[in-house]
């Protein structure tokens, strides 16, 4: 038995070595038999490595569980190394000892499988090589954005989750009981970001929202991570460049450092390469004439859903931005421009139809102006006292925005539905595993 979990390397770290002899901890990929000998592929985090296992070389007990190993069950091998192009990564193990750790029971999910039974079992279908890679450019592009923010010199700070005030709208908010009282799930920090500008200048929060939406579209979650930052004295025109270098940043670090994932991926890296600023922009009323152009009977004042989306952006290799939105179909807190019918806004809509991932715009920062808006809209401005107060001391002129991360995952690396960009996806139709 070769109990040795902390001297068992990685398999990059032991392909890399120089040892003659080298043990390696995984799970087994694939196996077959041939001979008295069992090919059998071990993978990891790291890659995949292919493992001959030779009857004549290994105990009779060592030799019964391997035999009798499933897929998918967790193994130690210990061997020595050598290059054969043949083999999965150009190196293959020639086994010498192994341990099955567990091999537990035969792995449900086989080469074939509906999208519901695969989100059934997610917690194992997180383990298949495709899963491995998404899950690997998520955490690469959180580190990315939180890089780039660092680097312009933003705090990061943290909003809490429960709030008694509504953010964007007012609607589409999950309830929780709170003691005695009723609160909700934050569908944004937007509002706690904005207190944070007084004090630190630019800041930023990475962090989960909830969204009660009845929606089944392919971009749509109920529970995602929003990247907010707010920044005191932007302006819109700032807060949209800023949006685009951002962006910029973010797919060329994955250029740079992550092309092996990408390719697994099967991700155009030319398509990523076109992403630099600047952004196309333009209004909504053009964007309106170019839907109507496009035969869609989208008309002013309505909002832009999937299909509207995807016809604007279907011949682009960049994101484009549609600023200056009706400001009836858009939040309480954005400045109403000089034509009164249109707000300091803009959205980032993804290249070949992948939607919305950005929205921003300016901040209302005058009390008048912020209470006379809430009381067009009949809010209850007891709910925002806090909110208003921050307009009473020293306010000054600001912007941010929200990106929806999984929806700039979804777009970056061109998956078909926007639930395989986080490990557990919550649907309107799906709170489990």
């Amino acid at each position: 038995m070769l109990k040795m979990y902390a001297k068992a390397s990685t398999i990059s770290e032991a392909t890399q070595s120089k040892s003659e002899t080298v043990s390696v901890k995984g799970w087994i990929y694939r196996k077959r038999s041939s001979g008295g000998k069992i090919f059998a592929i071990v993978h990891d985090h790291t890659g995949t490595l292919q493992c001959i296992i030779d009857k004549s070389s290994i105990s009779a007990k060592e030799w019964e569980g391997i035999d009798k190993a499933y897929l998918e069950s967790s193994i130690i091998v210990k061997g020595t190394l050598k290059k054969d192009e043949r083999a999965p990564g150009g190196v293959e193990m020639q086994v010498r000892e192994l341990e099955v750790l567990h091999s537990g029971e035969q792995f449900p999910i086989t080469e074939y499988q509906s999208p519901e039974l695969l989100l059934d079992v997610r917690h194992l279908w997180l383990r298949s090589q495709r899963m491995r890679m998404i899950m690997k450019a998520r955490s690469h592009v959180f580190k990315y954005l939180r890089e780039f923010l660092d680097k312009n010199k933003f705090y990061e700070i943290t909003p809490p989750i429960l709030t008694a005030s509504a953010g964007e709208t007012g609607s589409n908010l999950f309830k929780v009981e709170y003691f005695d009282n009723e609160v909700y799930l934050t569908e944004s920090s937007q509002l706690y970001a904005e207190a944070m500008v007084y004090a630190l200048g630019k800041v930023y929060t990475l962090a989960p929202a909830y969204r009660a939406e009845k929606s089944r579209t392919i971009k749509h979650l109920a529970e995602f991570w929003m990247l907010e930052p707010e920044m005191a004295y932007f302006n819109n025109k700032m807060n949209m460049n800023f949006q685009a270098k951002l962006v910029s940043h973010v797919t060329s670090r994955l250029l740079k450092n992550d092309m092996d994932v990408l390719k697994s991926l099967g991700v155009d890296s030319e398509s990523l390469r076109k992403i630099r600023p600047p952004f196309k922009t333009m209004t909504y009323e053009k964007a309106v004439e170019k839907l109507q152009q496009l035969g869609s009977e989208k008309k002013w004042g309505d909002d832009f859903g999937v299909e509207d989306e995807k016809l604007l952006t279907m011949e682009e290799e960049k994101p484009i931005f549609v600023a200056n939105w009706p400001k009836e179909i858009k939040a309480f807190y954005m400045p109403v421009n000089r034509d009164g019918e249109t707000v300091a806004c803009a959205d980032m809509l993804a290249p070949r139809g992948h939607g919305e991932i950005v929205g921003g715009s300016e901040r209302i920062w005058k009390e008048e102006e912020l209470v006379s808006r809430m009381k067009e809209l009949n809010f209850n401005l007891d709910n925002y006292k806090w909110y208003i107060d921050l307009r009473k001391y020293g306010s000054v002129p600001h912007a941010g925005f929200g990106l929806g991360v999984e929806r700039l995952i979804k777009w970056v690396l061109n998956l078909d539905h926007i639930r395989d960009a986080i490990p557990f996806p919550r649907m309107i139709n799906r709170i489990t595993p």
